[in-house]
């Protein structure tokens, strides 16, 4: 069989909402560019999420199913996908993700132009069970510095040159890892000399619903404290504004989930306000309800 360019690799556990699915592997099917495989690992889902995820080849012969009845985590069900993949470039994807119709083609070009860089991701859209409501706006070329207050890259919207995982590991499969797989791949790589680099278009819609903010738990949280204060170090960055970046996560313990909730959408919704504003789109409601300026309103309540 001829190779594809591109290999899409998902891992998925237990999506029981078969919309959700269904929309995101639609997502990948209608994308502009054709050339690709799409790999999606079943990470030792429950029967109902089983029985959903086994039809998906019905829809299109470049679906592979893969997998394990065991439940490993999201970084070994990536390396599973990755050891499966032929193409020259593999592209994460989520299973309640969206991509926009040209983002593997983008991609594809940007990365075939410039080989100095390593992966690249894309800017995106904030959606919800009732629609976008805010946008999440990336650095260009992120450095050093971008990675202190979170992961400069929309990990889902990512597509890597498969040589970087054939030349080096992959994923760390660790419990440290868990929630925290992209952060700590983008450093490692980036401790490798490494770069990425950011596409300057809304290529993605990532699912940020109010849910979504109380997913990070305690543990998941110092793990995730832990994983800065090494890598950090290692990039000798530790000292001495690392070292307040890398208490950050646990600092984020102490607030209620509804206060990250209502920061984090305000920050979305501003960037959409402003976004829309300076490209004469200036539309301020978000699902009917909410504002830039009510939101900030609420924080200074607080």
């Amino acid at each position: 069989m001829k190779k594809p360019l591109i290999s899409v690799i998902m891992g998925v556990y237990n999506q029981f909402d078969e919309k959700e699915l269904l929309d995101s592997v639609i997502s990948i099917l209608n994308q502009s560019f054709w050339d690709f495989e799409f790999i999606i690992w079943d990470d030792g889902s429950d029967k109902i999420a089983k029985d959903i995820i086994e039809k998906l080849p019905l829809m299109d012969e470049r679906i592979i199913i893969a997998g394990k009845n065991e439940n490993q985590g999201l970084a070994f069900s990536l390396n599973e996908c990755i050891k499966l993949a032929r193409g020259k470039y593999i592209a994460r994807m989520d299973a309640d993700d969206i991509s926009l119709p040209n983002r593997l083609k983008k991609q594809y070009e940007f990365l075939e132009k410039h080989s100095e860089y390593a992966w690249c991701g894309t800017n995106c859209e904030l959606f919800d069970e009732e629609g976008v409501w805010g946008l999440r706006l990336m650095s260009k070329e992120p450095y050093i510095k971008d990675y202190y207050k979170y992961s400069p890259f929309i990990h889902p919207s990512v597509m890597f040159r498969k040589e970087l995982f054939e030349a080096g590991r992959g994923y760390l499969e660790t419990k440290e890892t868990l929630r925290c797989e992209d952060y700590e791949i983008f450093l490692h790589l980036t401790k490798k000399g490494l770069k990425g680099y950011n596409l300057e278009e809304i290529l993605f819609r990532y699912r940020e619903s109010r849910q979504s903010y109380k997913k990070r738990t305690i543990n998941t949280r110092i793990n995730e404290a832990k994983i800065r204060y090494r890598n950090f170090k290692e990039l000798g960055i530790l000292f001495p504004k690392g070292w307040f970046y890398v208490l950050r996560p646990v600092f984020a313990i102490l607030l209620p989930s509804k206060i990250i909730e209502i920061i984090k959408r305000y920050q979305g919704i501003s960037c959409k306000y402003n976004y829309e504003r300076e490209y004469n789109l200036f539309s301020t409601e978000v699902n009917g309800l909410e504002t830039a300026e009510n939101i900030e309103k609420t924080i200074k309540q607080i």
